[in-house]
């Protein structure tokens, strides 16, 4: 391959990708994936998946070039991720690559579905395709990193949202925190809400603060949030803000084996689902965790954003009991900061070792 086409497939793929993040906070669960179908350096189709039962990728960007006039046959179509092979609420994308007769496909990446997992790929070779895999791989895969976490794993990828000062708090000790952040800051933050599909906070959170935690604006194609509660004795009040705004997306409280039964009846009458899950520690019982996610995960949740801090008895933005050892703490990995307002946003990666 030239140096000219190496060029034209790396500057096809960047444009598939900036297609692909159009579908975010729509396409959820699905995978954001964006399409080009070009014939040398000349784009003659484009689209990308916008939510789920609508037409993927490729489908649209193909609908593109004929509905242009233009004949697919001979051209080659980029993707984000790899065609899909099977019928789920729309047809394979590979046959209806195969039919409008590409003569190459150059894909990002390997689908993790285990319905698809390298099949659309082997199928596209079975009927004379070419296809080449793994032009921008990390870029793709950062874009679609919930999508592929929850088809690997079931469970969703969590991101951990806080506001603290340089010392690590979130509060005065006279509990006031508002506003630590600049308007910037919080607009910016609120715009995380809008690219996840669960938003979730402790009693804590939910007793001092009594958020909404809402969407203050998002697109009409966006899957409505779900917002979790943890609350292991149900606390929370049946007259807070988040129990009566149903109409701003479906509440979700986890609750221990002890909570009242009296308690339960009350929200559920109010549309709020409860579900107990078993609990963690004699000294000091919570929630367990990965049950919660596992659970989140089996209702098609693939990302989570939490939110809050420590207990109101402790205010530093994380608590628990830390690492052992400095070489045994968890770091950022992709660390990078921002200057955003009159603070900084830092953000990174969990990286567990």
């Amino acid at each position: 391959m030239s140096p000219r086409e190496r060029s034209v497939d790396d500057r096809m793929v960047r444009r598939a990708l900036a297609l692909a993040a159009l579908g975010t906070g729509t396409a959820a669960p699905n995978p954001r994936v964006g399409a080009v179908v070009a014939r040398g350096a000349r784009v003659i189709g484009q689209g990308y998946h916008r939510r789920p039962g609508e037409p993927h990728a490729e489908a649209v960007a193909l609908t593109h070039v004929e509905t242009s006039g233009e004949s697919a046959l001979g051209a080659t179509l980029y993707t984000t991720l790899e065609p899909c092979c099977h019928t789920g609420r729309t047809p394979p994308c590979v046959d209806r690559i195969v039919r409008a007769g590409i003569g190459r496909v150059v894909a990002s990446m390997k689908d993790p579905n285990p319905k698809v997992n390298g099949g659309g790929f082997r199928a596209l070779r079975r009927m004379g395709v070419a296809v080449d895999v793994g032009l921008l791989r990390e870029e793709a895969r950062r874009l679609n990193e919930a999508f592929v976490k929850h088809a690997r794993t079931g469970l969703p990828l969590v991101t951990l949202k806080g506001a603290a000062s340089l010392d690590g708090r979130i509060a005065t000790r006279f509990l006031d925190s508002k506003w630590i952040t600049s308007g910037l800051a919080r607009r910016h933050a609120r715009l995380l809400r809008a690219e996840h599909e669960a938003i979730l906070v402790g009693t804590g959170t939910a007793l001092a603060d009594d958020p909404r935690l809402d969407r203050r604006s998002q697109s009409p194609l966006s899957r409505p949030l779900l917002r979790v509660i943890l609350d292991r004795r149900l606390r929370v009040s049946p007259q807070s803000r988040l129990v009566r705004s149903p109409g701003r997306g479906p509440v979700l409280v986890f609750c221990g084996k002890g909570a009242s039964p009296k308690r339960r009846l009350a929200l559920e009458a109010l549309g709020v689902e409860v579900e107990e899950v078993r609990e963690r520690g004699k000294k000091l019982p919570r929630l367990a965790l990965e049950e919660v996610l596992r659970k989140l995960g089996g209702r098609g949740i693939t990302s989570l954003l939490v939110e809050g801090g420590g207990d109101r008895d402790a205010r530093p933005w994380i608590g628990g009991e830390g690492a052992a050892t400095a070489a045994g703490a968890v770091r950022l990995r992709r660390a990078r900061s921002t200057r955003v307002g009159d603070g900084w946003l830092v953000e990174g990666s969990l990286d567990y070792r």
